[in-house]
């Protein structure tokens, strides 16, 4: 790797490592207990915040939680006690608002996971986690914070969160990494 390339990799480290340092670990925690508490767990986020979700998705799988992914053909209905993670970074896609509003409907918990604490998905949720990081509703002008392309900073963030909250998860719900291992798939 050329000396630029090292620089801009060790810059999106730092950024990475800045963003993580800011998110409010009690929180955190609030939100593994909700996770871990609840009757159902669905998931949902648009564009590459989807495939994070996904990724965690799959992870409470492993611990043995009740999680679907939302458009998934198996995904069951939410109702009270259930708990509905939405992934907004900008805080205002609309299918997201519209997700959260039927869960909210439906009695289900409403956890989200934005970088915009006052936007619309933020007035809607039970419960807030804010991951302080440039997306695609902060990457242009004096309010561009990062090198990495529009809302990679977030993205790249909740993976990394996510993986501490299975962590988190796994000392909460007692589960061993054979259990864990035990329940991947065997269709690959």
């Amino acid at each position: 790797m050329s000396k630029a390339g090292s620089d801009i990799f060790a810059t999106a480290l730092d950024e990475l490592g800045a963003v993580l340092a800011r998110i409010d670990e009690t929180r955190i925690d609030a939100a593994c207990q909700m996770l871990a508490a609840a009757g159902r767990i669905a998931v949902y986020g648009c564009g590459r915040e989807a495939l994070q979700v996904k990724g965690f998705a799959m992870r409470l799988y492993h611990l043995g939680l009740p999680v679907s992914v939302v458009g998934d053909m198996t995904t069951p209905p939410l109702g009270p006690g259930d708990v509905f993670l939405a992934s907004s970074g900008p805080g205002e896609t609309t299918t997201v608002l519209t997700l959260m509003r039927v869960a909210r409907e439906a009695g289900a918990k409403v956890l989200l996971l934005t970088a915009e604490p006052t936007g619309s998905a933020a007035k809607l949720a039970d419960f807030t986690l804010v991951i302080p990081a440039q997306t695609m509703a902060s990457d242009q002008g004096a309010a561009r914070s990062s090198v990495l392309p529009m809302g990679s900073l977030f993205e790249g963030a909740l993976f990394l969160l996510f993986e501490i909250m299975v962590l988190k998860l796994q000392a909460l719900t007692n589960a061993t990494p054979e259990a864990m291992r035990a329940r991947h798939t065997n269709m690959e």
